[in-house]
C-alpha cells in the first residue's frame, strides 16, 4: 500500500500519505461525471470538488486518530483514498488506558470517524442556511462543482453514511469485527466482518452496473480490494504470533570484532550473503554494525576500525519468543538486525532481509502441508 502512495508530511505527529487515485483517478472521474451530466465540466471547480472530498476524508482519519490517542494507542500513519482512508494504529503496542473492554474501544474508535463527518455536514448545513439560503441543500443533485457549499455538506453525509455500513473495513464493519471478536478469536472475526463486506462489494458493483452508475461500481471496488488488504494484514500478524524466532533464525552467520578494519569488515561482507553483522569481542556482544554502514564510513572516512562505526544500541531477543515480538522490537528503533541469545550466549539472528525470505518459504511450507492432506 505504501509503494503506491507519496508521503504529505505529518500532522499530529501522524504521518500523512495520499493514495496516487486522489491526483489521477478521483480528478478524472469528477471531470467525466460531470460532464456525463450536465454537458460541461470546469476544471477548476472539478478540481475544487476534489479538494473538499480530500479535506473532509482527512477530518474523517484525524477523528479515528484522536480518539485513539485518547486511548492511548499510536497512529502510525494515515493514508487516504477517495472513498475514505486508513488509519494504521499501532496494534503491537499495549493501550495505556484499560479502563475499557478492547471490543468497546475499537467501536468508539470506528465510530469516530463517521461522527466527525456528520458533524462537518451539520455545522456547515447550519451556517449555509442561515448565511446564504439560496444554495438550496435539498436541490437535486447534491454533489455538483458548481455549487461547493452544498456539496461539502452532502460529501460528509455520504462519507458518514458509506463508512457506517456494516461492510469490513468500512467503520461500521469494524464495529462489527469488534462484536464478533466478543466470541470468537480475532482472525475469525476479521473473516466473518470481510465476507459481509465483500457481499456489500458485490452489490454495489451490480447495482452500478444495472443502473448505471459509476460512483458505485468505483465504490464497490474499492471496498473488494480494501477487504481483502485488510484481511490478509490480521492474517499475517496472526502468523507473526504463532511462528518462533528458532523456526527462523539464521544460525549459520557471519560475525566481526571491533578491531576489525572496516576494509577487511567489507571483504568479509563480500564473501557472505549477511546485510548485517553482530559484533563479538571475546564472548560478549558489543555492537551490531550493516553493510550499508561500512561502505558510508569508507566512501566519508576512509578505512578505520568497526568499533568507531559500529551501533551500539541494539535490541536481543530469547529464540522461544514469537517473530511479531521480533517485528516490534526491529520498528520500534528502527533496526535491521536482532541477535537471539540462550543463556547470554549468541545462538542465532534475524534480520529483516532473512525474516522476508522465511516468511515466504513458511507460507509455501504450510501450502504444500494443507495440500497433502486434502489430497
Amino acid at each position: 500500500m505504501r509503494s503506491w502512495s507519496i508521503s504529505a508530511g505529518r500532522i499530529f505527529g501522524v504521518e500523512l500519505r495520499i493514495h496516487w487515485t486522489f491526483f489521477f483517478l478521483l480528478p478524472l472521474f469528477v471531470l467525466y461525471t460531470e460532464y456525463a451530466a450536465h454537458g460541461t465540466a470546469t476544471t477548476a471547480r472539478g478540481l475544487a470538488l476534489v479538494a473538499i472530498i480530500f479535506a473532509s476524508v482527512l477530518a474523517h482519519e484525524l477523528g479515528h486518530a484522536l480518539v485513539a490517542r485518547r486511548w492511548g494507542i499510536r497512529v502510525k500513519s494515515i493514508m487516504l483514498l477517495p472513498i475514505g482512508g486508513i488509519a494504521q494504529l499501532d496494534e503491537n503496542q499495549p493501550p495505556a488506558d484499560t479502563t475499557l473492554a478492547p471490543w468497546m474501544r475499537d467501536i468508539r474508535i470506528a465510530m469516530a470517524g463517521p461522527l466527525t463527518n456528520l458533524l462537518i455536514a451539520l455545522v456547515s448545513g447550519g451556517v449555509i442556511l442561515a448565511v446564504i439560503p439560496q444554495v438550496d441543500l435539498w436541490s437535486w443533485p447534491f454533489m455538483l462543482s458548481r455549487n461547493l457549499p452544498r456539496s461539502l455538506v452532502w460529501i460528509n453525509l455520504y462519507l458518514a453514511a458509506f463508512n457506517l455500513l456494516p461492510a469490513y473495513p468500512m467503520d461500521g464493519g469494524r464495529a462489527l469485527r469488534a462484536l464478533f471478536s466478543r466470541q470468537i478469536d480475532p482472525v475469525q472475526a476479521t473473516r466473518r466482518a470481510v465476507s459481509i463486506g465483500r457481499a456489500f462489494a458485490t452489490l454495489f458493483i451490480l447495482v452500478g452496473m444495472i443502473l448505471p452508475n459509476y460512483w458505485l461500481i468505483l465504490m464497490g471496488l474499492f471496498l473488494f480490494i480494501a477487504s481483502q488488504m485488510e484481511e490478509r494484514s490480521v492474517v499475517f500478524q496472526s502468523v507473526l504470533e504463532r511462528v518462533h524466532l528458532e523456526d527462523v533464525m539464521l544460525t549459520d552467520f557471519a560475525t566481526l570484532s571491533p578491531a576489525d578494519t572496516l576494509e577487511d569488515a567489507l571483504d568479509k561482507a563480500v564473501h557472505c550473503l549477511q546485510d548485517d553483522f553482530p559484533v563479538i569481542r571475546g564472548n560478549d556482544m558489543v555492537g551490531v554494525i550493516s553493510k550499508q554502514k561500512i561502505l558510508e564510513a569508507l566512501r566519508v572516512e576512509g578505512n578505520g576500525y568497526v568499533q568507531a562505526v559500529m551501533n551500539r544500541i541494539f535490541e536481543v531477543a530469547q529464540k522461544g519468543e514469537s517473530l511479531a515480538s521480533a517485528f516490534r522490537k526491529l520498528t520500534a528503533r528502527n533496526l535491521s538486525i536482532i541477535p537471539v541469545v540462550e543463556d547470554q550466549r549468541l545462538v542465532g539472528i534475524v534480520t529483516l532481509q532473512n525474516l522476508m525470505h522465511s516468511m515466504a518459504l513458511l507460507a509455501e511450507s504450510r501450502k504444500l502441508r494443507k495440500q497433502a492432506l486434502n489430497s
